[in-house]
């Protein structure tokens, strides 16, 4: 029952709030109501009913207050007047010559709701002085009567009213416009994490991808050219495609396995791939004809110093945090890819870890092969694009262009911090 009559009352308040126009006219009929039963309804019995130009004035003030929300300063400055001419013209023994002034208290609370404080408070203090002054020297004596009083309080109190509703209001606006500011950058942020989620997988499978077919096309061409003459060996080269495929799925199925959700049974539970399994991926390229040399030093104090070979890296180097530890992984698979794809047939890699207390250096060398350098990052490859973005994400630095001062082929220079960020784009 209580909801029922909620909603009863909750329906013509909203259509009162829809239709402003008809909601003044009625507040005017109500003060208009209590304008005459105060002129009739009065603690002296001596007192006769109000005459025609009261009745008159009053109506006028009351009527004014239809068009309070469009012109509420002039709606202010008329009850002011018709209040004052009721307050003078009445003669003793009339009805309570104040009683009119309930208008301009609805006008003054419309005017200090509706503007900014320091002005409402200054058109406050001068209506109030102003028409109480008025009121105490032209009226019927004494200056002091209860009306007089009353009329400065009542006038003072709706004033402060208003400007109470005015600082709600603006109040509840900060709170909704802080609301409305705090979700949209909500939605923003959220856009920028499925963007950089985004960027960051597609730079996973581009590196999946393009490492392993590189090697499953040149194998495949391989084969094709020595099947009729060469028989074993063709059986050998796709034997190397089929390895080198199924690595690509497998890591196509862990990238991949990222997006599926939390819990579910197939998602990948093996680690990511880093500088623990360089010599899988020097022995990849050395099946295809690339060779890698691979030389390590540590500059750590009682570290192991030097070493050479694919398979005492990661033990000259140590152990990294899992961010840098993927990101050597993915530069030098990719540097070491566009070697195999644009060196040349008898190219050669170099590939150099140093490991400082402060971050780890990369750097992958070619001789060429007398083959022209990898395209231009805006000719449409994104190996050098990834390879830079993956540096810049955990704070560090990739440079990438020719040997220079004369020497042929193509240098890839990567410096990782060791207290990488790991928030973003640059997260594993």
């Amino acid at each position: 029952m209580t909801s029922l009559a909620a909603t009863g009352l909750a329906r013509p308040h909203r259509w009162l709030l829809a239709h402003p126009f008809a909601a003044d006219t009625l507040l005017a009929v109500l003060v208009l109501g209590l304008v005459l039963t105060g002129s009739y309804v009065g603690p002296h019995d001596d007192r006769r009913p109000p005459g025609l130009g009261f009745l008159l004035l009053s109506v006028a003030a009351c009527a004014c207050l239809v068009a309070r929300r469009s012109r509420p300063r002039a709606v202010l400055g008329l009850t002011c007047a018709l209040t004052v001419a009721g307050t003078v013209t009445v003669t003793d023994g009339g009805p309570p010559r104040t009683q009119i002034a309930t208008s301009v208290a609805v006008a003054l609370y419309t005017v200090a709701s509706r503007t900014e404080r320091p002005t409402a408070w200054r058109i406050v203090a001068v209506t109030v002085a102003v028409l109480t002054a008025a009121v105490m020297l032209f009226g019927p004596p004494p200056w002091y009567a209860q009306e007089n009083l009353g009329l400065f309080a009542w006038t003072g109190m709706a004033g402060a009213a208003g400007d109470a509703v005015r600082s709600r209001r603006a109040f509840v606006a900060a709170i909704e416009e802080r609301a409305v500011r705090a979700e949209r950058s909500r939605e923003e942020e959220a856009r920028r994490r499925v963007a950089e989620e985004r960027l960051r997988i597609a730079r996973e499978l581009h590196d999946v991808v393009a490492h392993h077919i590189a090697l499953v096309n040149v194998q495949a061409g391989v084969a094709s050219h020595i099947m009729d003459s060469r028989p074993e060996q063709a059986k050998q080269a796709l034997a190397h495609v089929r390895q080198a495929s199924r690595s690509a799925l497998e890591e196509l199925r862990a990238t991949v396995g990222l997006l599926r959700q939390y819990g579910d049974p197939e998602a990948p539970t093996e680690p990511a791939p880093g500088l623990g399994v360089l010599d899988q991926l020097v022995d990849g390229f050395a099946r295809v004809g690339l060779r890698v040399d691979v030389t390590a030093a540590s500059t750590l104090p009682g570290g192991p110093g030097t070493g050479t070979g694919a398979d005492e890296a990661a033990a000259v180097v140590g152990p990294l945090p899992g961010a840098v530890d993927l990101t050597a992984y993915r530069v030098l698979q990719e540097a070491l890819t566009n070697v195999h794809k644009h060196a040349g047939p008898d190219a050669r890699a170099e590939v150099a870890l140093v490991r400082g207390p402060a971050g780890l250096e990369l750097t992958v060398l070619d001789n060429g092969g007398g083959r022209p350098a990898p395209p231009a990052e805006g000719a449409g490859g994104h190996g050098l694009i990834g390879m830079r973005e993956r540096a810049v994400a955990l704070g560090g630095t990739c440079e990438a262009g020719p040997r220079g001062e004369g020497t042929a082929g193509f240098r890839v220079r990567a410096v990782l911090p060791l207290q990488a960020r790991t928030s973003g784009a640059g997260e594993p």
